[in-house]
């Protein structure tokens, strides 16, 4: 959900959301899947239903103090960071169903076997909006930069 979310407020919001609909859904409960990934369906749900409804959220590039390091450690760390704010903006760019799938399997590390049980897409479904996503995020990379700036 956090990856999904960038507005704080917002993600306060949909957890309060989640939690109320998952106590009074618990009776609904029944033990097909683990707990966590009914939840996470439940979560999923409700961040897509919110994204939907709302058009793409603005980049919120973090700002963070780095400790004190020589300095071409620095130009590489702020490197990174520029590199991972220009992928971010290119994942925001997509459909709210491929960035959900995009966050979920390559930053949250779920396999496609539990992003199946979360989202309840069929398994080939899940592979191709994967596929077509990576190869939409590829495409609008090297609209927009050089391969070598990348």
């Amino acid at each position: 959900m956090f990856k999904m979310i960038t507005d704080a407020h917002v993600r306060k919001d949909l957890v309060q959301e989640v939690y109320i609909k998952v106590y009074t859904s618990l009776g609904e409960f029944r033990y097909q899947s683990k707990l966590n990934t009914w939840i996470g369906g439940i979560a999923y749900k409700t961040c897509l239903k919110y994204l939907e409804r709302r058009p793409v959220e603005a980049l919120e590039v973090m700002e963070g103090d780095f400790p004190i390091m020589e300095a071409g450690m620095a130009a590489k760390v702020m490197t990174q960071k520029e590199l991972a704010g220009i992928l971010q903006e290119a994942i925001d760019q997509l459909s709210p169903i491929f960035r959900t799938l995009v966050t979920l399997y390559h930053q949250e590390q779920m396999s496609v076997e539990e992003i199946v049980g979360v989202t309840a897409l069929p398994e080939g479904t899940v592979k191709n909006y994967l596929y077509r996503a990576r190869k939409l995020l590829q495409k609008s990379l090297l609209e927009k930069y050089k391969k070598e700036d990348l």
